[in-house]
């Protein structure tokens, strides 16, 4: 299973993990809700369980994704500064269906 992040999302995530209450946590990407073809994402801190994966990206930050969910694969989590802040968590390999935070 793969997992994209750019610059500025692997920047906010990271001073998100300095803080204590992520000691010894990842962040799971996992599906809120589907609307036919397409899933709705969101981002938590959270510990690996048996049915998860975790997936490396080239950002040195781990992710956990569950086993076996083919939405979360490929998954591409990214940060915007302009307009306004804001997360947007895709699957190009699903279609191009977004979530905005």
């Amino acid at each position: 299973m793969k997992v994209k992040i750019n610059r500025n999302a692997a920047k906010a995530l990271k001073k998100m993990l300095e803080k204590e209450e992520a000691l010894g946590k990842m962040f799971r990407v996992y599906v809120t809700h589907m609307h036919g073809d397409h899933a709705h994402y969101e981002l938590k801190l959270d510990t690996p369980t048996s049915n998860d994966e975790v997936v490396k990206t080239d950002k040195d930050i781990d992710f956990i994704l569950e086993k076996g969910d083919e939405y979360l694969d490929g998954v591409w989590i990214q940060f915007f500064h302009l307009p306004k802040e804001e997360w947007l968590i895709t699957n190009p390999s699903k279609g191009d269906h977004h979530h905005h935070h």
